[in-house]
């Protein structure tokens, strides 16, 4: 599939941020290794649409009027905690010989017997793990299938997964992805209750003392995490 995303150049600050937003644009930033960051506008709507069907691995080209579309991956989506508005973009520019690190989801199926049977708690310690690869050989997901997970013994590690040809884990071997542990007696669950109403009492506290931005005085250049590191194909 290939995804288009038009862009433009546009103009930095708080103010500048303000007007795009009340034209339906989000304000982005492009960069990658080897490039000058560039800062962008992406119609709402479309952008919205595209990350759908992107996911967090796809890679889209993005248009710039007057220049070539370059590849690039949605690095990092920033919103507003209390409205979920989108206020930023990060897309992060790749190139299709290079090698990159990218997380990528983990999506679990099946059923598991100590689920089912045993009625045991599924625990995922991993929604996602880091991968290297090309970006042409970079998957949408990775499976887990737990019905492997037959009593409170069985877990499903790093070393356990079903990677496609060409793709590198950088995770830990031994590094547990998700296991079943057994029913909670009913005085486990209580003092589980209550350390949560605890935490949400902090929570609330917290939140009502610190100020919350407003929507449009997000800074729209905002510094992008370091550039996952690339390395050019030798084969």
């Amino acid at each position: 599939m290939n995804l288009k995303l038009q862009a433009k150049n546009r103009e930095v600050g708080k103010v500048a941020n303000v007007k795009l937003r009340k034209q339906d644009l989000l304000p982005a930033v492009l960069y990658g290794h080897g490039i000058k960051n560039q800062n962008l506008a992406l119609n709402k709507a479309e952008f919205e649409k595209i990350s759908q069907q992107a996911g967090a691995s796809g890679i889209i080209d993005v248009v710039l009027s007057g220049h070539s579309p370059v590849k690039a991956l949605i690095q990092d989506v920033a919103r507003h905690p209390t409205s979920g508005k989108i206020l930023h973009v990060d897309l992060y520019q790749i190139r299709m010989d290079e090698k990159i690190t990218h997380d990528v989801v983990l999506n679990f199926t099946g059923e598991s017997k100590a689920v089912k049977e045993l009625s045991g708690i599924l625990v995922k310690n991993l929604s996602m793990v880091p991968v290297k690869c090309l970006p042409a050989d970079l998957p949408a997901e990775i499976s887990v299938d737990i019905s492997k997970l037959v009593d409170f013994e069985s877990k499903i590690t790093i070393a356990d997964l079903a990677i496609p040809k060409g793709v590198e884990l950088l995770a830990k071997p031994e590094e547990v992805v998700v296991l079943v542990e057994p029913p909670r007696s009913e005085e486990e669950l209580k003092a589980l209750d209550e350390k949560v109403e605890e935490k949400v009492e902090e929570v609330a506290k917290i939140e009502k003392e610190k100020p919350v931005e407003e929507e449009g005085e997000a800074e729209a250049v905002a510094t992008p995490p370091t550039p996952a590191k690339t390395e050019k194909n030798k084969s």
